[in-house]
């Protein structure tokens, strides 16, 4: 399978970083990464909803995207709580973060949900990253694979083919994240994402669906974002706490491109 034309690194900062943390973050990671070419990496931040207006102040597009952690598959409406596309698109955010593990266990959401958003983000205009990835009962059940494909097949029924190119997936195994987690071995994780990407092939054609880029996260840090990075069907890493110190998300993410621009050469 060819190499796609850049790496993806990006980090989640979940319910952890506040207004000045997640600027000066940002500010920081600009700073620390601006001589790499983009060319050669699309570099990504979802910092809290109450973050994303400060974050638009100091993000440079150049450098940078962010987005949002989730949103509301209404453009307005009786939904207390919740925040809108239409809100989401004033703070400058080009990424939606959609069926976070944590979303769909913690807080129940269901695959009709998940479809709904993923719908209404690729409606306007972001980038869908949605996440997927099976539990560790469902792994020791043998069904990872059907789990899988089931997460990818509910999420974009009838979504158009031309949307494609807006669509981002993130492998997360529900065993493999958070403080207790244990990262998959990168063999396993190779083989989920070639699962993915024959799975959106099938639904998208073999031209657009390979080129979805499909990311792993999982416990992933120094020192195996490289090892990751070299295995087939891995095309870049959304990264938890490894990444929330700006000057060790750098060290990770030189050595993740260098990695990168070697493989398959």
């Amino acid at each position: 399978m060819k190499r796609l034309d850049k790496i993806y690194l990006g980090t989640n900062t979940k319910m952890y970083k506040t207004i000045k943390d997640s600027v000066d973050f940002i500010s920081d990671l600009q700073e620390y990464t601006r001589d790499l070419s983009r060319n050669d990496l699309e570099l990504f931040v979802l910092p809290s909803y109450t973050a994303l207006d400060g974050v638009r102040l100091k993000a440079n597009p150049a450098l940078l995207r962010y987005g949002s952690q989730n949103i509301s598959w209404a453009d307005e409406g009786q939904f207390t709580g919740e925040i809108s596309p239409i809100m989401l698109k004033e703070t400058g955010a080009s990424i939606v973060m959609i069926g976070h593990s944590e979303r769909r266990h913690i807080f129940r959401e269901t695959l009709s949900e998940i479809h709904q958003k993923v719908k209404c983000g690729l409606e306007h205009g972001f980038t869908v990253l949605l996440c997927v990835g099976e539990t560790g009962q469902e792994k020791e059940q043998n069904i990872a694979d059907e789990i899988l494909r089931i997460q990818l097949k509910t999420a974009f029924h009838g979504i158009e083919k031309e949307n494609a190119k807006n669509i981002w997936i993130a492998y997360e195994p529900v065993w493999a994240i958070g403080v207790g987690g244990t990262p998959a071995t990168k063999e396993y994780a190779s083989e989920k994402h070639m699962v993915l990407k024959r799975t959106l092939e099938e639904m998208f054609g073999k031209e657009m669906g390979e080129a979805i880029p499909v990311l792993y996260g999982g416990s992933v840090n120094a020192g195996n974002a490289e090892d990751l990075i070299a295995m087939e069907g891995i095309d870049g890493l959304f990264i938890g706490r490894s990444a929330w110190n700006a000057a060790a998300f750098n060290d990770l993410i030189r050595k993740s491109v260098q990695t990168w621009k070697t493989k398959g050469v």
